[in-house]
């Protein structure tokens, strides 16, 4: 195993370091300005189309577009809230919540054009059902040249959903369970795998409202406990905003039990946990809004761009400035251990909360990728392997429940990267269109928009 930890971890370096930063940044911040701001300008129209009667049921596809994405929430708002958050603030510290902020912003116009991509060039399988993403909208979009490309997405879309979407999920459920309620990490592995087996094998549909309920439910619940810690401090917000600046332009100093941390590490850990959290680049929302009953590519995206300003910019803010406003992060912890007595130390049993709301995010997660790893596998092998696919995926839940920590977090955002390059590069070719759609198509969403909340 340690040798295994160390090959990983050197090809980790190599994925995550500087020019994959760069590329997820510049990537975003190209389509932000190529779409000139425009995801940014049109964040409340964007709630209204989510909330608008005309979203629900309008164009082909098999949920609605509320449906997609909290699917597509189900699959962000997990361990990388409540475990990545504190994991990117104990090795990078405050600075790479900044960070994290970066790559939620310029993210909202990637997620938007993945989404758009996403539609524009889905497609139906052998049983009527609509397939979409980047091998997608790589082998529709970019031509039979491409087909590599959408290949290499698609295999690395199924490895990676076995790590960030099924095991490190179970792995930080086992854990979590263990040190608060003292639950053994067998038993909370075979839970969790009935537990996913009865909604998974009942498709995208079973998946959806599983997910348009429990979604929505614990993350306000979970905003609610995290807004309250805040109102108690407000006086301090300013002081830790102040912190987070500091540390992400000039470093963190060693205070404490924490080693201290450079701008290099708080940009590479706020960068990588942001990702992680919201997805924007990986390539994987589309996956789900290409099931959307929609007529629009713009206003899908639209919809799609509010998965990574409520997964980053809300749910994970909240987290990391109650970590900051604990002092915790100075002790050496980290991941939901320290996310959980972060609650706690400033709120009476609010390690409770964090616990019960890592489960669920981390269940709704598995939920979400089962879907994004047979949408993969059907690309390969079509829907004869959906069963077999859908098997597997819950045998994994229980060995990674009782696998190691560090080790799967490792292997996690190894494929992370490794997925997000193939879909990176296709939405940097098919920018051009993506800017033509929104240019033509946007004043109709918006109208839509308008209208729906008029």
């Amino acid at each position: 195993m340690d040798t295994l930890s160390t090959a990983i971890g050197y090809v980790n370096g190599l994925v995550w370091g500087w020019p994959m930063l760069v590329l997820i940044l510049g990537t975003g911040a190209y389509l932000m300005l190529g779409l000139r701001l425009m995801p940014l300008r049109h964040i409340p129209a964007a709630f209204v189309l989510l909330l608008s009667r005309s979203s629900a049921e309008r164009g082909k596809g098999e949920i609605s577009a509320f449906q997609a994405l909290m699917t597509s929430l189900s699959a962000t708002i997990g361990t990388g809230n409540i475990a990545g958050v504190a994991t990117a603030i104990a090795l990078g510290g405050p600075g790479a919540l900044f960070w994290m902020w970066c790559t939620a912003l310029v993210g909202m116009a990637t997620k938007y054009a993945e989404a758009v991509c996403a539609v524009e060039f889905r497609e139906r399988d052998s049983e009527g059902n609509f397939s979409g993403g980047p091998m997608y909208y790589i082998r529709n979009g970019l031509g039979p040249r491409w087909r590599w490309l959408a290949g290499a997405f698609a295999f690395f879309g199924i490895f990676a959903g076995f790590g960030i979407g099924n095991t490190v999920q179970a792995n930080s459920v086992a854990d979590a369970l263990q040190s608060t309620f003292s639950v053994p990490m067998w038993l909370t592995g075979a839970a969790l795998a009935v537990c996913v087996a009865l909604v998974v094998l009942g498709g995208v549909k079973r998946i959806a409202s599983v997910a348009g309920v429990l979604v929505p439910f614990m993350a306000i619940s979970y905003m609610v406990l995290g807004l309250i810690i805040l109102g108690m401090h407000l006086d301090r917000i300013p002081e830790m905003l102040m912190l987070v600046l500091d540390s992400a332009f000039g470093g963190a100093a060693a205070v404490g039990g924490f080693a201290g941390a450079g701008v290099a590490a708080a940009i590479r850990y706020g960068v990588a946990r942001g990702v992680f959290s919201n997805e924007a680049g990986l390539g994987s929302a589309p996956i789900a809004h290409a099931a959307a009953h929609t007529d629009s590519p713009v206003r899908q995206g639209l919809i799609a761009m509010l998965g990574t300003f409520i997964d980053t910019l809300l749910v994970c803010s909240v987290t990391g400035f109650v970590i900051l406003l604990s002092g915790l992060w100075q002790t050496g912890e980290s991941g939901a251990a320290l996310s959980a007595a972060a609650f706690d130390h400033l709120l009476s049993g609010g390690h409770y909360v964090v616990s019960l709301g890592l489960v669920i995010f981390a269940f709704t997660t598995i939920l979400g990728w089962a879907y994004y790893g047979e949408r993969c596998v059907v690309y390969f092998f079509g829907t004869k392997a959906v069963l077999v696919f859908r098997l597997a995926w819950v045998a994994a839940i229980p060995m990674g429940a009782m696998a190691q920590l560090n080790f799967i977090w490792l292997l996690a955002d190894t494929l992370n990267a490794m997925m997000a390059l193939p879909n990176l590069i296709a939405l940097i070719l098919l920018s051009p269109l993506v800017f033509k759609l929104t240019q033509t198509r946007l004043a109709s969403a918006l109208g839509k928009a308008e209208s729906a909340g008029s």
